[in-house]
């Protein structure tokens, strides 16, 4: 909804371009410092503790890492504020004038309210940690309400690189909001932990053990976002709204990834770090929660993939072709989505892999494959994007999709390595190749149907108004309506672990 209201106001805009480049920049701060690493080197160890009876010492811990991540934050925001017109050649050297100064100013607004959802993920660590899921995942809801109050506020009298400056005070007032909204919660569980039998040992070595992690798994979430930048810094390059297209598409393309690989990845990554036992009973507990971690990701991932290539650009034209926001918009769009489909399902296993090395206390060999992927799609993505239209005699702006198609490659190199690499650790895990076929097949059922109203759609309603929403709206609910039900006959619920 927030990305809709996006799309009405500010389309394929320069302005749009500078909202979207300038908010790569302080959400750096926050992937490098939030969810990612303070899950992969603070839930383990908290839930060890917890595990173990010592729950005073978790306590501690928390408060510990609060401490210091807070006053970590107050010097990296100022430090970000002052060094902005820096950062932006950085990130996108291709804009200049006008467009350069703009993201100057949104950048310099947005850093502050980065720091704010960094300590957000703090909080989400903990309440991830006892099982509370919902809080935690439903609490940036506010902030893309505020994001949108802000558009609905301003939008009528404002417009352009102005509008886009109010928009991101919106932001940094959502992402106090977001924090506020938890922090009672947490806090009142943090409340309730107490020593049980065998407490009371020192913590020190826990606090220096969650920070001795952080590390590579900051650095592994750093490689990551550098992936992203890069592929800014090459869409700066292309013509103008190329920037904004890769955000539309990144939009759709990470909702699958959330909602599936996320999720799943944060529900296991707990269960995994508080097994106990002998390297071969916590080795054969890992196996069994990735094994079915991993259906479960795939049964609703494969389907995602098949959507963004059957219909991407009519999933497009349901959420942002509307006001500034065209139909040849929502091509382009769909092009840059059908080359981000060539490694989802690679993206959203490998977050499960990933959550396999934290139990175990590992964030550096993640660090590691993640660094291989982001040199491999820098090379791949640069030459696609900016050589490949040419040598095809195709128009520049569609580098985007080969912009996204190389990153995707270089996603499944990721996954390949890491699957390998845990292997080695607790045993061999996966996927069935019958499971698979049998997701792909159900796919292909539901992509056909979806395929037969895009056709039908135009035929049937003619010139009425909001034809072409409806027509999308029919092959999106047809498609899942043809997809759950043959998946489910042909490959079984995926279902959850005891």
């Amino acid at each position: 909804m927030r990305q809709s209201v996006f799309a009405y106001y500010f389309g394929n805009s320069d302005a749009a371009d500078v909202w979207t480049a300038g908010f790569r920049i302080p959400n750096l701060l926050q992937n490098l410092f939030g969810e990612g690493a303070l899950s992969a080197s603070f839930i383990p160890v908290y839930a060890r503790l917890r595990a173990h009876g010592r729950g005073a010492e978790a306590r501690r811990v928390a408060g510990a890492v609060a401490g210091l991540l807070t006053f970590t934050l107050a010097v990296l925001v100022l430090t970000g504020v002052l060094a902005t017109p820096a950062l932006i050649g950085l990130v996108a050297p291709g804009f200049t004038g006008e467009k350069r100064e703009a993201a100057i100013r949104v950048v310099q607004i947005f850093f502050p309210g980065a720091g704010l959802l960094v300590m957000s993920a703090w909080c989400l660590g903990v309440l991830n940690s006892h099982r509370k899921f919902f809080l935690s995942y439903a609490a940036p809801v506010i902030w893309s309400a505020a994001i949108v109050a802000a558009m609905l506020l301003f939008g009528g009298r404002e417009s352009g690189y102005r509008l886009g400056e109010l928009v991101a005070w919106g932001s940094v007032v959502g992402s106090a909001l977001q924090l506020l909204i938890q922090l009672p919660f947490v806090l009142r569980l943090l409340a309730t932990l107490h020593d049980g039998e065998g407490g009371g040992k020192e913590f020190t070595a826990e606090v220096r053990e969650v920070f001795r992690n952080f590390g590579p798994a900051a650095a592994a979430r750093g490689v990551v976002q550098i992936s992203a930048y890069i592929d800014t810094l090459i869409a700066s390059f292309l013509p103008g709204g190329a920037v904004a297209t890769l955000g539309y598409a990144q939009l759709i393309y990470t909702l699958p990834v959330s909602l599936f690989g996320m999720s799943v990845s944060a529900a296991e990554l707990p269960a995994m770090s508080e097994a106990t036992g002998s390297a071969d009973e916590i080795g054969a507990h890992l196996r069994r929660r990735l094994d079915s971690g991993m259906r479960r990701i795939a049964f609703f991932t494969v389907p995602a993939v098949a959507a963004f290539l059957a219909i991407g650009d009519l999933l497009s034209a349901i959420l942002f072709e509307r006001g500034a926001f065209t139909r040849e918009g929502s091509l382009w769009v769909w092009a840059t989505l059908a080359g981000s489909a060539v490694g989802l399902l690679a993206t959203t296993l490998a977050r499960l892999c990933s959550s396999g090395f934290y139990a175990l206390r590992d964030t550096r060999t993640p660090a590691l494959f993640a660094a291989a992927r982001v040199t491999i799609g820098a090379g791949l993505g640069s030459c696609a994007a900016l050589l490949a239209p040419g040598l095809l005699g195709i128009a520049p702006h569609w580098g985007t999709a080969f912009l996204t198609a190389a990153s995707g490659c270089a996603g499944w190199i990721e996954f390949g390595l890491l699957r390998r690499a845990l292997s080695k650790r607790i045993g061999a895990f996966g996927l069935p190749s019958s499971y698979l076929l049998k997701l792909w097949g159900s796919a292909l059922v539901a992509a056909a149907g979806a395929t037969a109203v895009r056709f039908a759609g135009p035929v049937v309603l003619g010139a009425m108004p909001h034809a072409r929403l409806i027509t999308a709206m029919t092959a999106a609910v047809l498609f899942a309506a043809l997809y759950l039900p043959v998946a489910r006959r042909l490959a079984g619920w995926p279902g959850t672990p005891a």
